[in-house]
This record gives C-alpha cells, sequence and structure tokens, in this order.
C-alpha cells in the first residue's frame, strides 16, 4: 500500500471535509502544516506527496528519493520545482477549475462591499447610529449604482467569464483583455486592447495567471492609463500589481478603491503599503475558500491520485 503523507492539510480541511477518499488509496498521514527545516524528515520515505503551499524544491527532490508522485492541493503549482520534478520521473498533478463559480462570486462580493459598505453601516446601526439618527435613514460613504457603468475585465477565462456574467445580470457593460479570445468570451463580452480596457473602464477585475510577462502590470504607468476614480479589484494573483503604486494611487484618489483578496507575500507583511492605503479592502485569500469549492478540490486530488495508481495520470502540469 503507497505511503501517502500531506504537508499542509489544515487549510484544504480544517475538519469539515473527510480524508476517507486518500485513505482508501494508500497509508496517510496528514500534517496541518509543515515548517521549512522539517519538511524533508517528515516526507521521509514517502511515495505520495501532497503539498498546497510547502515548497518543494530540487534539493527536497534529492533528498527525498522515494517520491513517486506529487499532488498539489491546488490550481497553482509554483511552489514545486516543476522542472527537477520532471527530470526524476514524478509528475505533479494541479487541481484545475474547481473554483470557478465562487472565485467569480468573491470579485462581485468585494465590489459590491466597496459600492454599498454593507457592513460599516450594519456596525453603526449596532452601535445605535440609526437609533439617535434624526432622519428615516442615513449613510456616511458614497453609495455608487454599478448598472451603466463598464467593467474591464483582464484574463476572461472560466473565472473572468463568470465575473463577466453577474456583472452584466447587473447591468453593467463588460469589456475583457485575453491573449486568447474565444466564442464564450464574445457571448460576455467585446473584446479589446489593454490600453483601451484601462481608459474604458469604471471597474477593473484582474483574473489572469501570473507570468513573468504580466508580473506587476497594474503599475503607475498602467494606472495613468486609467479612468479617474477607477475601482480595481484583484482575486488572482497578489504579484500582479506594483503595491506601492497602488497604495499611492488611492491615496492621491486617482483610484477611488481597491477590493484585494490577494497580495504579494502572503500572510500579508506588517510593511505592506496596502494596509495604510485609502479605500483598500483587503481579505485574507478566502475567496476559494467555500466548503463547496474545498469538497471539489478534494475530490479531484483524490481522482488525480486514484488515476496515478492506475498508470493513466490526468492534470499532469509537467508531462
Amino acid at each position: 500500500m503507497a505511503k501517502i503523507v500531506i504537508l499542509d492539510g489544515k487549510t484544504e480541511n480544517p475538519g469539515d471535509l473527510s480524508w476517507i477518499g486518500l485513505e482508501a488509496l494508500g497509508q496517510l498521514t496528514v500534517y496541518d502544516r509543515t515548517p521549512a527545516d522539517q519538511i524533508v524528515s517528515r516526507i521521509g520515505d514517502h511515495e505520495i506527496v501532497f503539498t498546497n503551499k510547502t515548497p518543494i524544491t530540487r534539493a527536497t527532490l534529492d533528498a527525498c528519493p522515494s517520491i513517486r508522485y506529487i499532488g498539489v492541493l491546488a490550481t497553482g503549482y509554483n511552489v514545486v520545482d516543476v522542472a527537477a520534478a520532471k527530470e526524476k520521473g514524478i509528475p505533479v498533478t494541479n487541481v484545475p477549475s474547481y473554483g470557478t463559480d465562487v472565485v467569480g462570486q468573491f470579485a462581485i462580493a468585494l465590489l459590491l462591499e466597496i459600492c454599498h459598505h454593507v457592513q460599516r453601516h450594519a456596525d453603526a446601526v449596532a452601535q445605535g447610529r440609526w437609533t439617535r439618527s434624526e432622519d428615516f435613514c442615513f449613510w456616511d460613504y458614497p453609495l455608487i449604482e454599478l448598472a451603466g457603468k463598464t467593467m474591464g475585465i483582464i484574463g476572461f477565462g472560466r473565472i473572468g467569464q463568470v465575473t463577466g456574467r453577474i456583472a452584466k445580470a447587473m447591468g453593467m457593460e463588460v469589456i475583457a483583455y485575453d491573449q486568447a479570445p474565444n466564442e464564450s468570451g464574445r457571448a460576455i463580452a467585446r473584446y479589446v486592447s489593454l490600453d483601451e480596457l484601462y481608459a474604458a473602464s469604471d471597474v477593473i477585475s484582474l483574473h489572469c495567471p501570473l507570468f513573468p510577462e504580466n508580473t506587476g502590470m497594474i503599475n503607475s504607468e498602467s494606472i495613468a492609463k486609467m479612468k479617474d476614480g477607477v475601482i480595481l479589484l484583484n482575486n488572482s494573483r497578489g504579484p500582479l500589481i506594483v503595491e506601492q503604486d497602488l497604495a499611492e494611487a488611492l491615496n492621491s484618489g486617482k483610484v477611488f478603491a481597491a477590493g484585494l483578496d490577494v497580495v504579494s507575500s502572503e500572510p500579508i507583511r506588517e510593511d505592506n503599503p496596502l494596509l495604510r492605503a485609502r479605500n483598500c479592502l483587503i481579505t485574507p485569500h478566502i475567496s476559494w475558500a467555500a466548503r463547496e469549492s474545498r469538497q471539489r478540490l478534494m475530490d479531484i486530488a483524490v481522482d488525480n491520485l486514484a488515476q496515478f495508481l492506475k498508470g493513466k495520470p490526468v492534470n499532469v502540469v509537467n508531462p
């Protein structure tokens, strides 16, 4: 029976899911999280290794010759040296498309919170401010209607298109930039150049994977091309944004507000300039974390391993 280790299972399964699918495939050991200095010892002689954000480097692979398979409990797989794994004949699999709907939903949740400040006003009621009000209603923050405004989506794959469909249902015009336009996208949005998207959008939502060529794409130069008072959303990858440049744009009012679920270094560092920026809403990388989407992730991860053990690996990122 294969020996299976999960190096950082707490995020995927804090206790509301079951590991029974993986337990049926081998002898399973689960760690909530693994410090860097214990990665090699915890892998030990395990043949099957699952990780979410615990890095598996070339040095780790050299030190753990028993590894036959690495499963990433996420879509992004940059925590694994996939080239080194390939050299050693170790397939690395990921879990695509498990959170498409909920991540799109969360992007809109960030936008709606910026537009209505629901929690801020609910807190005000709980604090008695409505009770003390001389008027039948009050608000102390700008409220924004989205119908008729333009949402520009950068990266118009599955998640971008879900976001676009919701925005369109709210009466927004949707434009998109993507390197591979397709018919399903054209049914939702008008494809435009990146510069046109910057210039025309009232709201810009990022839904692209991170590559060297788009790292830092939201910077002082691209922000200068945007409308004054634009709203920026990012629940894809933190390093798409030069955070100091965005903080300066928020503080100057060039960018009205930002809704972010990801930052460049996670957990967020105390010196991140966005923590002190005006109108910056930051959530702790939870777009993907609804129970339903984590269950889908679990199911796909189990199937990935089952197919590998049958000699028919799927979702391999280093074929």
